[in-house]
């Protein structure tokens, strides 16, 4: 697909989502108060400048604060499943524009244009979840020890959340977070990932066209665009009580350690290292499948995405010779050609440390079963596509313990059981996603038990990339602990109370003091 018609393309959905046209003017969406310095926004795809845009200096960030204060005043005060119906308008909004955003997202951020419709998908998806949630926001009531008591528990939303949000899910993670957030009562300020800020900005206009519809305050979602120093600003500011944080693990640190120094809660969600075991009774074609699309869906820029494959030594060779096959087969170029599987890394940067990682995976000792690769000439221009690598390699290795944000696959081999397996797989830092391909019901078993994965996901048969909005998304170790999307995550968004209700005539005081007074 020429540059031409890609750009074609994406004129329509700029427009379409109230960005101005390519190459031209600037658009900094609703409620961003942005007078700062230019930030340009430039594709993956073709190496074009999209659009500039306008970034929040520190005053911009006060006027943001005080909208946010404002409408929280407003905005909590309205019933749950009166702010679910908020989030589900939203939802319909998204699905209107679900294709000149997926377009967008494919084309800011590199990946296929199906992964792109996909993502808007998984908003749409958290949409519905947050509807239902609306009206189940439930606390616990429980017996007292004093007669004529009631004890119970309740929840109250917390304030202003702060999201802080990666360049590899420009748009779905904020909805994890915002579309909880908002149903609980609390109101967002977003910073969006410098290398995509053009789909933050569309985000917040459909949002802010259905906070205008149903004539509430623009402050109710809010948007900055700027660099580190830009989330800075949010991570220390007493006045946000909760900082979502979605990057890598030393990025998390750094939150962590600022959010922590003035008490406040941070949800956090960093690195995976993660790693599918197969098994001597593993199918090979599921894991063929579900080993290719982990590591090279998205060019291997997932959280999610797999970095490790543990192979039976029984089966090593067999399963090494279906990937390679596999690999070979590998369509790379332009992802809105949906003919096309694997897109561009997200800057020549990544592309930097992808030719590193596969020279120190050599250095150390590695063996390259399908040599990388970095593509240049027509169709190439923007130098970010690389061809997705496959490296025989020890866990031990310094740079298999790293995550590479790259479609960079390492090839373990293990002996004995499956417990051997599972150490391996577990001796890294990060503990985000895992699987295991096996028809053995044991296996399976030990694999999801206490003496298993010590992953937040853990999977049987399928892959480690992908996750359904029905569970909480998180993992463990330096991945951050923390938990978005589904399940019971709602409750970091909000603040628990316990509340004693006394409808007696005395005051009986607990362990049973006596304080009488004549």
């Amino acid at each position: 697909m020429s540059t031409i018609a890609t750009q074609f393309r994406i004129k329509e959905a700029l427009t379409q989502l109230g960005i101005l046209d390519i190459n031209k003017g600037t658009s900094t969406g609703v409620n961003c108060f942005s007078t700062g310095e230019i930030l340009e926004s430039y594709s993956p795809v073709d190496g074009a400048l999209i659009a500039k845009v306008i970034t929040t200096s520190a005053a911009d960030y006060e006027k943001v604060m005080q909208a946010a204060t404002e409408a929280f005043k407003i905005f909590r005060l309205i019933p749950a499943p009166k702010r679910g119906e908020i989030v589900r308008q939203f939802g319909e909004k998204l699905r209107q524009n679900k294709a000149a955003l997926g377009k967008l997202v494919s084309y800011e951020m590199g990946k296929s244009l199906q992964e792109g419709y996909g993502e808007v998908q998984e908003m749409i998806d958290i949409c519905d979840f947050a509807v239902g949630l609306s009206r189940q926001l439930h606390g616990l009531t429980m017996h007292s020890e004093r007669p004529n008591h009631r004890m119970y528990e309740q929840y109250h939303p917390l304030g202003i959340v702060g999201i802080i949000s990666a360049f590899n899910f420009p748009v779905a993670v904020w909805s994890w977070n915002a579309a909880l957030a908002l149903v609980c009562g609390d109101v967002c300020v977003w910073k969006p990932s410098e290398k995509t800020p053009l789909c933050g900005i569309a985000c917040q206009n459909i949002l802010a066209q259905v906070l205008q519809e149903n004539k509430l305050p623009e402050g109710i979602s809010n948007l900055i665009i700027g660099d580190f120093k830009t989330g800075e600003l949010l991570t220390k500011d007493s006045r946000i009580p909760l900082i979502s944080a979605t990057g890598s693990t030393r990025m998390g640190k750094i939150v962590a350690q600022t959010v922590a120094a003035r008490l406040g809660k941070s949800l956090l969600e960093l690195g995976g290292n993660n790693a599918i075991i197969v098994t001597p009774d593993a199918d090979i074609k599921m894991t063929v499948i579900g080993a290719v699309f982990g590591a090279v869906g998205t060019a291997g820029q997932r959280c999610t995405s797999t970095r490790r494959l543990i192979i039976h030594e029984n089966i090593y060779d067999k399963v090494a010779a279906a990937l390679v096959g596999a690999y070979q087969q590998l369509r790379i170029g332009n992802p809105l050609d949906e003919k096309n599987h694997v897109g561009p890394l997200i800057d020549t940067d990544a592309v930097e440390k992808y030719n590193k990682a596969l020279e120190k995976s050599v250095a150390e000792g590695g063996k390259i079963l399908v040599n990388g690769d970095v593509f240049s000439g027509e169709g190439y221009e923007s130098g970010c596509y690389v061809k997705p690598a496959i490296v025989e390699a020890e866990n031990s290795f310094e740079i298999v313990q790293c995550e590479t944000f790259a479609p960079i696959l390492y090839l373990l081999k293990y002996s004995g059981t499956v417990e051997n397996a599972v150490a391996i797989q577990n001796n890294v830092a990060q503990g985000l996603s895992s699987a295991i391909m096996t028809n053995n019901l044991r296996e399976a078993e030990l694999f999801l038990s206490t003496a298993g994965s010590d992953c937040g996901i853990a999977n049987v048969n399928i892959g480690t990339s992908g996750a359904e909005i029905g569970g909480a998304f998180g993992g463990e170790k330096e991945t951050g602990g923390g938990r978005e999307s589904g399940s019971d995550a709602w409750k970091v968004y909000m603040r628990r109370q316990t509340n004693t209700i006394n409808y007696g005539s005395t005051l009986p005081l607990a362990q049973g003091i006596k304080f009488d007074l004549d």
